[in-house]
C-alpha cells in the first residue's frame, strides 16, 4: 500500500473516499469531537450532524456511515467511522477504526482513500498500523475472490507534517506490514509450512533483512542432547528444524542487556499419542503463532535498528502420532540436564520451549521472553482477549507489560506462586509435563521456569489471541499476527 501525508484541511482534497472519525454523544455537536469532522460537517450542509439525528449514525465503535458525492468537497465519498465514547479513545481505538475504514471501502472495491487524523505521531502510526491490518485477507489459495480490492493507495490528512510523524509513518509501516507477514505464515495450511519451509522462509528473510540464520537440524540437536525437543518430533516424517537469527546492534555495549526472544513453531499438532479431537484439528497449523510472531518481530527489528543484541530462537516440529512417537509415560533427557517425564504428548510446547530456553542461556541471551499458543487453559481464564503474561522478574514482566500497552495489544499479568509447582512432581523423573487439571496455564509456565531460571523472563500465552474466531469490522477472522508489536516496541523502547 503506497502511504503519505497531506496537510489539512481537507475541503480541496481530491480522493474516492474521506474517512473521519465521530463519536457517541448525545447531541450530534458533541459527537463531532474533531475540529475536522465539524468542518466537514460545516461544509457538507450539516450532512454530519443529521446522520446522528436521524439515528443512521450513532458513533458506536467500528460503525460506517457514506456519504457519495458530498457537497462542498472534491472527495468522492465522505465515510464517517465510530469511535464509542470520547473519552474512552485511544491509540487501540483509532487502530481499529481505521481498521474498519479500510474494510469498508475494500468490500466496496475502493481502492484509494483519504484519512484525517487530529494529533501527532502516535496518532498518524495508529492510524496506519491499523489501516494495514485492515486491508489483509488471508485468501491466498481461492481462485475467486470475493472480498473487494485492497486499498492501494493511502493518504493521512494531518494538521502539520513534520520529521517526527514522517518517522513515525515509516515506523508503522514497517510494523504493519511486518503483521501481515506474521499472518501469512500462520495462515499457510500445515502441507505448505513444514518446519523445513519454516525455516526456508527465515533463511529468507534473515538474507533480506541482513540478519545472522543458523538453522540446526536434528544431527546437531541429538549432538548437544536437546532431548526434550527430538522426543516431540520424532512422531513425525517431517524433521525439526531450530531456527536461530541474530541481530547485532552496532551501538551495542559489551556485557550488556542481550534480548532472547523464543516462539513456539509446532507446524502442526496433532496432539501427538494423546490425540485430539477431529473437530477444530485443521486450526491446529496455528500452532507455531508464537514462531511466527517472532519471526516477525525480527524482520521489524533488522529494519528499525534498536541499540541492543537481539537473538530468536524458534524451535519448529510437527506433533505427529506416527509408529516412532514418544508415548505417555516416556522419559526424555533435556538440553539442561533435567529428566522430565511426559505424561501428556499434547503437552509438547512447552518441552520444544524447554531446550530453546537451555540454548539461549548458552547463546549468551540475558533476558528472555517467549510467546507460545501453549495452553487451552489460558483460554478458559482469560478468552479471547487478552494473552497471558508470566514473569520469572518482575522488572522485565513491567517492561513487557508497558510495551504491549503501548503497542495496542492486550496482555494479563498471571501469578507464578511456588505453591503451583507443588503439581510438579513425578516419581520416575525430575518433573512431568503436566500437573492436574486446575491452573494449567500456570503449570504450564512453571515448567518453563525451571529451564530459564536464573535469567529474567518472561513467557506470554497467546492461545486465546493469536486466531481471530469471526471476523471483526476492523480484521479478517484467522490469524492476528500476536504478539509481535509488542516484542518489537519493548525492543525498541529499552532504556
Amino acid at each position: 500500500m503506497e502511504i503519505r501525508l497531506v496537510s489539512l484541511p481537507v475541503e480541496p482534497i481530491e480522493t474516492e473516499a474521506l474517512a473521519v472519525v465521530g463519536f457517541q454523544a448525545d447531541l450530534p455537536e458533541e459527537g463531532l469531537a474533531w475540529e475536522a469532522a465539524r468542518k466537514l460537517d460545516e461544509a457538507t450542509g450539516g450532512w454530519l450532524a443529521e446522520a446522528y439525528r436521524s439515528g443512521e449514525f450513532t458513533g458506536k465503535l467500528y460503525e460506517t456511515i457514506i456519504l457519495h458525492r458530498p457537497p462542498n468537497l472534491k472527495a468522492r465519498r465522505l465515510v464517517l467511522v465510530g469511535g464509542g465514547k470520547r473519552e474512552r479513545f485511544g491509540s487501540q481505538e483509532l487502530r481499529r477504526a481505521a481498521g474498519a475504514a479500510v474494510r469498508t471501502l475494500r468490500s466496496r472495491s475502493v481502492t484509494e482513500a483519504t484519512m484525517v487524523v487530529e494529533g501527532g505521531a502516535e496518532e498518524v502510526a495508529a492510524t496506519i498500523e491499523g489501516a494495514i491490518l485492515g486491508n489483509y485477507e488471508p485468501d491466498r489459495y481461492k481462485t475467486e475472490r470475493k472480498n473487494g480490492k485492497p486499498l492501494e493507495r493511502l493518504r493521512l490528512a494531518v494538521p502539520a507534517p513534520d520529521a517526527e510523524i514522517e518517522a513515525a509513518l515509516r515506523r508503522a509501516r514497517i510494523v504493519g506490514e511486518t503483521q501481515n507477514y506474521v499472518r501469512d505464515l500462520v495462515a499457510e495450511p500445515a502441507n505448505r509450512m513444514t518446519p523445513t519451509l519454516l525455516a526456508e522462509r527465515a533463511r529468507e528473510m534473515a538474507a533480506e533483512s541482513g540478519l545472522e540464520c543458523d538453522v540446526l537440524d536434528a544431527g546437531r540437536m541429538r549432538q548437544l542432547g536437546m532431548g526434550a525437543l527430538l522426543g516431540v518430533a520424532q512422531g513425525s516424517a517431517e524433521p525439526p528444524a531450530l531456527i536461530v537469527l541474530r541481530y547485532q546492534s552496532p551501538e551495542a555495549a559489551p556485557g550488556g542487556v542481550h534480548v532472547g526472544l523464543l516462539g513456539k513453531a509446532v507446524t502442526f499438532d496433532s496432539g501427538g499419542i494423546s490425540l485430539k479431537p477431529s473437530e477444530g484439528m485443521d486450526k491446529m497449523k496455528y500452532d507455531m503463532a508464537g514462531g511466527a510472531a517472532v519471526m516477525g518481530a525480527m524482520r521489524a527489528i533488522a529494519q528499525l535498528k534498536p541499540s541492543l543484541p537481539v537473538t530468536a530462537l524458534i524451535p519448529a516440529v510437527e506433533n505427529m502420532p506416527g509408529g516412532r512417537a514418544q508415548r505417555p509415560g516416556d522419559v526424555v533427557r533435556t538440553l539442561s540436564g533435567k529428566t522430565v517425564e511426559v505424561l501428556n504428548t499434547d503437552a509438547e510446547g512447552r518441552l520444544i520451549l524447554a531446550d530453546a530456553l537451555t540454548y539461549a542461556h548458552r547463546l549468551g541471551c540475558t533476558h528472555l521472553v517467549d510467546a507460545a499458543t501453549l495452553t487451552g487453559a489460558i483460554v478458559v481464564a482469560l478468552g479471547h482477549v487478552n494473552a497471558g503474561a508470566f514473569g520469572s522478574d518482575q522488572a522485565l514482566l513491567d517492561r513487557v507489560l508497558a510495551a504491549a500497552r503501548a503497542a495496542g495489544e492486550k496482555l494479563w499479568p498471571m501469578p507464578l506462586d511456588e505453591e503451583y509447582k507443588e503439581q510438579l512432581k513425578s516419581v520416575v523423573a525430575d518433573l512431568p509435563n503436566v500437573g492436574n487439571r486446575w491452573g494449567g496455564a500456570i503449570t504450564a509456565a512453571m515448567f518453563m521456569k525451571e529451564f530459564a531460571d536464573p535469567l529474567p523472563w518472561v513467557h506470554l500465552d497467546i492461545a486465546g489471541t493469536a486466531w481471530l474466531e469471526e471476523s471483526k469490522p476492523y480484521m479478517a477472522k484467522g490469524p492476528t499476527g500476536v504478539p509481535m508489536r509488542t516484542l518489537v516496541r519493548l525492543v525498541l523502547d529499552w532504556r
